[in-house]
């Protein structure tokens, strides 16, 4: 595996652009794109108009920046969906549907109590194959094979879609795929149901539940992660993903809970040289620099590192930093520094940066602090505002990290 791949961030004037963040950042076989608010790149303005001329604009942007390094829509992998009104997700869909020839994406769907602009009803980020890679690596037209099962509920998404050696989940809702309909219960039901139906996905592409290397579980009631982690240990006997929890102000179908999924894909997709498609080795670490959790602090797998959701936890006290929003994001931020720097990387190797705040007009305040953590080009960025979050925090952040050594393979 190289030691030397390049990390790629750029942008397009024919998209938004915003000082906290790069449009895109590319790193070996994957882009990765920052949440698009539905804003006309000509006026600067929030268009005017319903849900689904927001949700058409957002998708534009995200078009306009895939466009822009080569790409096509039908390369991407994943949609992020954040909306003010759940209720407006079908009007969304009707948008949604017409921006692909091919295949739907992996999808996750949840509304948010806020967005940064108060006038959007509506906030998209998206995940983009790179058959190409990034220099070094040689082009190669790697496939992208989406898939499903009976197993499983479907929508409009498809369940996987794999390529190179990850596989992208579409979350999983509490539904019974025999009956299509929640399961009946509360949260401990619910959870158990959305774990078995990742499980059924799994196993319908050739893998298990050890697999997974990053959970974030979207649930409606914060007071419930107690357990829902109870619940996770059982399917995790052995080892735990990295995980980040965030509350949900409402789900599809009025779900408790929602688990999205990032999976290994030790087999890659064709065509990756027989080298490169043994089983490698998924790389789960701890590090005492940084809060003490029930799950892993980063999981490693190929070229990207997972970092699971960090709170303003000074790890020496296991206890919430003293101070405002920018003491609070300065911690977050300084235990991500810390466990990157665990892994033999720096802060600056970060592709994706994924906050969550109860007030969304803290966001100001963050960038302050957000800025001072970066030398180079700043990360994709996603933020939403949010009801809640553990702890009693004002802000979490989790973190995707470029790995350029990637994980050996298995011997």
């Amino acid at each position: 595996m190289s030691h030397d791949i390049i990390k790629v961030s750029r942008n397009t004037e024919n998209a938004p652009m915003s000082a906290a963040s790069t449009q895109t950042v590319a790193f070996s076989h994957y882009n990765n794109i920052s949440a698009q608010l539905p804003v006309d790149v000509k006026t600067g303005e929030i268009v005017v108009g319903n849900v689904q001329d927001q949700a058409k604009q957002c998708l534009i942007n995200i078009k306009a920046i895939v466009e822009s390094i080569g790409h096509v829509m039908d390369d991407v992998v994943k949609i992020n969906v954040f909306v003010k009104n759940i209720a407006d997700m079908q009007a969304i869909d009707e948008v949604y549907t017409t921006f692909f020839q091919d295949v739907l994406p992996t999808r996750v769907v949840a509304a948010v109590s806020a967005l940064p602009l108060s006038d959007a009803l509506v906030q998209m980020d998206a995940l983009i194959s790179n058959g190409e890679g990034t220099a070094p690596q040689a082009p190669c037209a790697l496939i992208k094979i989406s898939r499903n099962t009976d197993n499983a509920p479907k929508g409009l998404s498809s369940q996987t879609a794999a390529f190179s050696h990850y596989n992208n989940l579409s979350a999983q809702l509490p539904i019974d795929a025999k009956t299509g309909e929640l399961v009946t219960g509360g949260i401990k039901e619910q959870t158990a149901q959305c774990l078995n139906n990742i499980k059924a996905i799994l196993e319908s592409i050739g893998h298990v539940m050890n697999d997974v290397v990053k959970t974030t579980i979207f649930v409606k009631n914060i007071a419930d992660a107690e357990v829902i982690n109870q619940v996770c240990a059982e399917f995790y006997p052995d080892y735990v993903p990295a995980r980040t929890i965030v509350n949900a102000a409402a789900l599809p179908m009025d779900a408790l809970v929602q688990i999205d999924t990032s999976v290994s894909h030790g087999d890659g997709t064709p065509p990756q040289l027989p080298e490169d498609t043994s089983l490698l080795i998924m790389e789960a670490n701890n590090t005492d620099n940084a809060p003490k959790a029930t799950y892993s602090h980063t999981v490693a797998f190929s070229h990207y590192n997972h970092i699971a959701g960090q709170l303003p936890v000074d790890p020496t006290t296991n206890s919430l930093v003293a101070g405002d929003v920018k003491a609070q994001a300065s911690q977050c931020l300084n235990n991500i520094k810390a466990i990157i720097e665990s892994v033999n990387h720096v802060i600056d190797d970060t592709v994706k940066i994924n906050i969550q705040l109860t007030n969304i007009d803290d966001i100001d305040a963050v960038n302050e602090v957000y800025a001072t953590f970066f030398k180079g080009d700043l990360p994709a960025r996603t933020v939403v505002g949010v009801s809640e979050i553990p702890m009693g925090a004002l802000v979490q952040i989790d973190a995707v990290v470029s790995n350029c050594e990637g994980t050996p393979p298995q011997a």
